[in-house]
């Protein structure tokens, strides 16, 4: 089994580019937020009005779980940003003007585009076609490498 380090060691090789790097710092946190919020948007059996039991912060949890394996820091701070998704989900889903999928959706489908534009830029394919895997841990390089400037070994 890989530790986080190598991890993200592996995922950087594809993510040199300053011009990619700076797409993924924006890109990959959206995409994370869209997929939280996709699932909050989903209609749960048991919902109940001020629970908070969803498919959001079941997925929440299990994701977590993941990334707690790997590294404890890490997966706390994921932790952290994850439960930062669902409430900004639920804010959106309260107040905002258009339903919560749609806007999550377009956000989706814009982050993915800049995505695939920065790994054009680098001239590299992105690291989730080497190993679907991949696709968990680009959210957690973003705070890895926050981690790292700030001289934690992971």
């Amino acid at each position: 089994m890989k530790t986080a380090g190598q991890w993200l060691d592996e995922y950087g090789v594809s993510h040199q580019n300053p011009v990619n790097k700076a797409i993924h710092w924006l890109c990959v946190p959206a995409i994370y937020f869209t997929v939280v919020a996709l699932l909050f948007a989903l209609p749960f059996p048991f919902a109940a009005k001020g629970f908070w039991l969803n498919w959001a912060t079941i997925a929440v949890v299990l994701v977590s779980l993941y990334y707690l394996r790997l590294n404890i820091l890490l997966g706390v701070s994921m932790l952290l940003f994850s439960l930062a998704c669902v409430y900004l989900s639920a804010l959106i889903d309260a107040q905002a003007s258009y339903p919560l999928w749609g806007i999550a959706l377009a956000i989706f489908v814009l982050a993915w585009i800049g995505q695939f534009i920065g790994h054009h830029i680098e001239g590299k394919k992105p690291s989730f076609f080497k190993d679907i895997q991949f696709l968990m841990i680009g959210p957690m390089w973003v705070f890895g490498f926050v981690l790292r400037k700030l001289g934690v070994k992971l």
